[in-house]
């Protein structure tokens, strides 16, 4: 009987523009654009408007440790928000947001600055002169449709950019936008 495979695990820093599947649709890219490594699958989702860490692997029951909601794993957000969220924007989101489809789990929530070593977006952020901007650090432990977008929103900051810096110990850090590792 043949050995089974190595469950493999590769990072992959998502560009804006991408879907986080391999077929491309409508205006969006597929991931077959940048992977060409057969048998592995995407674990989680990050929408096509969003960059950043996607984790994939050819091992399910990775698959669905890195994907269920039930196994509380840590996602990392950088969130360039409008305006400059005060200390009650930002403990509401600590809190736990109330959503359409029910409130969100307590999350993390503190101002940073600007990444460091963060790259231009394609096409760039459209930013109005007199509105500010500022970026979050978001951790959550769930993954509902568009939820950080819809949060951020909810606490009367809009989402301009966002960056999935973080999934558990798994890191952007040295990947530039197309590059993987693993």
């Amino acid at each position: 009987m043949p050995a089974a495979p190595v469950a493999r695990l590769i990072c992959f820093n998502k560009p804006y523009g991408v879907l986080s599947q391999f077929t491309p649709e409508g205006r969006w890219r597929g991931l077959k654009d940048f992977i060409d490594i057969p048998g592995v699958y995407v674990a989680g989702r990050l929408d096509a408007d969003s960059e950043g860490l996607l984790l994939l692997t050819n091992d399910g029951q990775l698959q669905a440790r890195i994907s269920d909601p039930r196994h509380k794993m840590e996602k990392t957000y950088w969130v360039q928000v409008e305006g400059v969220p005060d200390e009650a924007a930002l403990s509401a989101l600590r809190q736990g947001v109330a959503l359409n489809d029910g409130p969100t789990r307590e999350a993390r929530a503190r101002l940073m600055p600007s990444p460091a070593d963060l790259w231009e977006r394609d096409p760039p952020v459209r930013v109005r002169q007199s509105i500010p901007t500022h970026w979050l650090e978001l951790v959550i432990t769930e993954g509902r449709n568009r939820q950080v977008r819809r949060m951020t929103a909810a606490v009367g900051h809009p989402t301009l950019r966002l960056i999935r810096a973080a999934i558990g110990p798994h890191t952007l850090q040295g990947l530039a936008p197309g590059a993987l590792r693993g």
